[in-house]
């Protein structure tokens, strides 16, 4: 062993001592508030990289769209034909509120989508409800923040997980989330006249 393979070992054999003492005091396990914000693209991808690790796992768990509408995507097609016995999957909103130009009928929309999270969240079977895009439709007060603090805060079984997507995250939900990723944006393809991809956007 030469000397820069054994300084490195060393170096590695103190670094795993001191994380393996830190490790050792993280006993606790719960549900966790998660929430993916920023400009950054990768929110609803991050998000639904966890939804297919607990289908991986069998672990039932469910998604509610609260904007995105009847347009095709690959992760909602897998998991219908595939995973529908394990992950609940409701689009509920009709597309983007400069889609639909229709206030009234996305802030029904994105009610009903809200309550239909509420009624999977309550379900203790369900280890993880995603709530894609819920914070563009707090942002335009379709669903009230308030409303939705105070339910993660006191009707969210103890084990539920609950992870919240979409930009500009109320300050009131970040204070009360567990894990909380701020995506940045530094370059994005849009800006170069290149529009969205199958298979990278949806």
């Amino acid at each position: 062993m030469t000397e820069d393979t054994e300084r490195h070992a060393m170096k590695m054999a103190k670094k795993k001592a001191a994380r393996d003492k830190i490790m050792a005091t993280k006993t606790e396990q719960r549900g966790l508030i998660i929430v993916h914000t920023g400009k950054g693209k990768g929110k609803s991808s991050a998000a639904f990289g966890m939804i297919f690790r607990h289908i991986a796992h069998n672990m039932k768990c469910a998604v509610v769209q609260f904007i995105k509408g009847g347009m095709s995507t690959g992760e909602r097609d897998l998991i219908l034909k595939n995973h529908g016995d394990i992950c609940a999957f409701h689009t509920m909103g009709e597309g983007f509120t400069w889609e639909t130009q229709d206030k009234t009928r996305d802030t029904e929309m994105a009610q009903a989508a809200w309550e239909k999270a509420k009624e999977l969240i309550r379900d203790e079977s369900n280890s993880m409800v995603l709530l894609d895009e819920i914070n563009i439709a707090i942002r335009y007060d379709y669903v009230d923040i308030n409303e939705v603090v105070e339910f993660l805060a006191t009707e969210k079984p103890h084990m539920t997980h609950v992870v919240l997507t979409g930009r500009n995250a109320k300050d009131d939900l970040i204070e009360i989330a567990d894990l909380v990723t701020e995506m940045e944006l530094v370059k994005h393809p849009f800006r170069s006249g290149i529009k969205a991809q199958i298979g990278v956007e949806y």
